[in-house]
């Protein structure tokens, strides 16, 4: 039997100590599969799941032949959104923390040319960007790829459908024909084998199929009315209780009115979809990461490429017509080996894309009614339908602070003042992202206003800042 450890490969002793201490020990389906092709500098094409491991698998790809001492852009990394372009940036760097001095530089819209033009004139090993960003840096001659030996094109397939596809190929015409491509997907339509076949040199193809353990992953199906399923949603979520909710629908009306109606009844939710403005896309997922927003209600386009490691359900509002999107949906949770549990409204004509579901998977869904919920809610009593009722909202809220990166503000700087100068446990203070100009807290809810209030009158490394609480829907 072949072995999946790590360890199996001809990784140096130090990447192995480093991927050892970052908890990779025996890898993927992905991994296994796509690594030895990798290493030997094929091209490949693999086809995985949502959380199956696929980035650090090109990464490591990447790493185990990149020269630390030559400073030039020798790995370019395509993502089809600014979230994932960040997840896998991150990734990379955790991944390459085995050596000094390697820099990965991220280059994505809704961020200022400028910096990132500056970053670019001191040089990058890696750099990871979206399609349209990058085309703008060729076209300004900011950015040079003749020294590219490794491109990756993750998700592909969202990229297409985002309208990425003549940028994509204008981006594999600037780098060098003797390169090395590794093309990821969840899906490998007609329309991208065809226009790939162009830049893959004698690919090898590799599909790990879109299935989840059965074990691992709960669905569980409901039918419903076309006119209930919002309240079926919030039915849903007083019975189970779920720390953390992505919920899906098909349209980004859908989106704005359940997360409305979820608000009014109490609930911290939040909509993402197409066509909100970055910086507000920002915030959302912010909030829902850090927990001070409890249900997120998305659209697939949206939710494509979101890392959320700690995602306890699923509600599939609307049934994908799409089998596969219905398999990535459902993966969101359940990931690693914390186990998952999907919930999903049918409606009795969307009964036959059921039908499809139960054909991909080989296997019948298991139906549950909701008026069986009923009874195991009652014990909630009356006022746990009420806005007032503060077990519905999420535990944490987010302080916006008006400094970040620029000021040299570092999350142990605001851990720092918020536990000596204001008096919080490090319990009471949740995940701390810094930007370049704006650094967001999570904070109790219990104690927020309070803490905030003191943290005012504070100084931060000897400055004060103004602040504002993002606001708190519901």
């Amino acid at each position: 039997m072949q072995s999946t450890a790590f360890s199996s490969l001809p990784l140096s002793p130090a990447m192995l100590t480093n991927l050892d201490q970052l908890g990779y020990r025996d890898m993927t389906p992905i991994q296994a599969q796509s690594l030895p092709p990798m290493l030997e500098r094929r091209d490949v094409i693999a086809q995985a799941k949502t959380g199956s491991g696929k980035t650090a698998a090109f990464g490591i790809g990447i790493l185990h032949k990149l020269n630390p001492a030559y400073f030039a852009i020798q790995a370019l990394v395509l993502c089809p959104t600014r979230e994932l372009a960040d997840q896998v940036a991150q990734e990379l760097r955790r991944l390459a923390r085995f050596t000094e001095n390697i820099k990965v530089l991220t280059l994505t819209g809704g961020s200022p040319m400028g910096p990132q033009i500056g970053s670019l004139e001191h040089g990058a090993h890696i750099v990871v960007g979206t399609p349209g960003r990058i085309l703008d840096h060729i076209g300004r001659g900011s950015i040079k790829l003749s020294t590219v030996q490794t491109l990756v094109l993750d998700e592909a397939d969202r990229m297409t459908d985002m309208g990425f596809q003549d940028e994509m190929i204008s981006i594999v015409k600037a780098c060098p024909e003797r390169r090395q491509t590794l093309l990821f997907s969840a899906t490998y339509p007609d329309n991208i084998r065809n226009a790939s076949a162009a830049f893959l040199r004698d690919p090898v193809e590799i599909k790990v199929e879109s299935q989840h353990n059965a074990g691992q992953i709960e669905q569980r199906f409901y039918t419903v009315a076309p006119e209930q399923r919002n309240d079926a949603v919030a039915r849903l979520l007083r019975h189970y209780r779920p720390v953390s909710t992505l919920a899906f629908c098909n349209t980004k009306i859908h989106c704005r009115e359940l997360a409305a109606q979820l608000r009014a009844q109490g609930f911290s939710a939040l909509a993402l979809y197409g066509e909100l403005e970055q910086r507000e896309r920002d915030e959302i997922l912010i909030q829902f990461v850090n927990q001070s927003c409890s249900v997120l209600v998305a659209t697939d386009v949206a939710a494509r490429g979101l890392d959320i490691q700690t995602l306890g359900t699923v509600i599939n509002v609307d049934v994908s017509k799409d089998t596969e999107v219905h398999i990535h949906r459902i993966g969101r949770t359940g990931r690693g080996a914390a186990a998952g549990l999907a919930l999903n409204l049918c409606a009795p004509n969307e009964k036959k894309w059921v039908k499809l579901i139960e054909q991909y998977q080989n296997r019948p869904v298991d139906w549950f009614e909701l008026d069986a919920l009923e009874s195991a809610s009652a014990s909630t009593s009356a006022s746990a339908t009420s806005p007032s009722d503060d077990t519905l909202l999420a535990p944490m809220t987010t302080l916006c602070i008006m400094g970040g990166k620029k000021d040299k503000l570092r999350p142990g700087d605001l851990l720092g003042a918020l536990t000596a100068d204001v008096g919080l446990s490090k319990d009471q203070v949740g995940k701390i992202n810094v930007s370049e100009f704006i650094t967001y807290v999570a904070l109790d809810r219990r104690i927020a206003q309070q803490a905030a209030r003191k943290l005012s009158t504070a100084n931060i490394k000897g400055k004060s800042f103004k602040m504002r609480f993002l606001q708190d829907k519901r």
